[in-house]
């Protein structure tokens, strides 16, 4: 079944906040490519590719694509408690330095949207309990409310919000290994197939376990959001 049209003003907003160039210090993560790379687990293209498919596996489906339900679902029935508690609860499932580096995204896209025309009562409650502090303000709950406000499908914004973190990684494996930009280039066109099956049948609770990837991170706990410049 193909995925609903996206609202058009919601395309626009979102070509805007999802580009790498959007306008807040091209600030990205390269959740884990680093230590992945040092360790010679990542060197070439065939590499990259298992390491982007590993993310949407265990990663994304099993974590962030659930949140996004949940907040979809949230936000719908006005209860702005739950979504309060979805937000600290990303956070405390995640390792700092990715918690940290979610916090830090959220709050500078955040510094962004916070005075735009909003539409939907509940996410003028969530944007105000940011400005007060009462939530950690994490970028998937903060952009899968304002997506929620917008209308567009949460299928969309999944596929969006992802394949833009996805193009990020790949644009920083440029500046710590030998892949080239055109391999980069294809890696991603193959990987939209891929992502779009996992944005269904998604599992109903977050889960923060990856056997894959979990022990390379725990090795190198000093991983900071990272800025590449292409």
């Amino acid at each position: 079944m193909p995925y609903p049209t996206i609202h058009t003003e919601a395309l626009l907003k979102f070509i805007q906040i999802l580009d790498s160039s959007f306008p807040s210090g091209t600030f990205t993560h390269s959740f884990g490519l680093e230590p992945h790379a040092v360790l010679g687990i990542v060197k070439n293209a065939k590499d990259l590719k298992r390491f982007l498919e590993n993310i949407i596996m265990y990663q994304y489906a099993k974590m962030e694509f659930p949140t996004v339900a949940k907040v979809y679902k949230y936000a719908k029935s006005s209860s702005l408690s739950l979504l309060l508690k979805l937000d600290i609860q990303f956070s405390s499932m995640y390792c700092h330095a990715f918690a940290k580096a979610y916090k830090t995204i959220g709050e500078n896209c955040f510094s962004h949207l916070k005075d735009l025309k909003l539409n939907k009562d509940i996410t003028k409650l969530y944007f105000e309990s940011i400005k007060a502090d009462k939530t950690p303000c994490s970028e998937i709950v903060l952009l899968s409310v304002f997506a929620y406000d917008l209308d567009m499908c949460k299928e969309d914004f999944m596929l969006f919000w992802s394949k833009k973190n996805l193009i990020n990684i790949a644009a920083a494996s440029l500046k710590i290994s030998k892949i080239k930009p055109s391999e980069a280039q294809q890696i991603l066109f193959l990987m939209d197939d891929f992502l779009r099956e996992h944005t269904k049948n998604i599992d109903a609770n977050p889960s923060n376990f990856n056997p894959f990837f979990d022990s390379i991170i725990y090795m190198h706990k000093n991983i900071e959001p990272r800025l590449f410049m292409t």
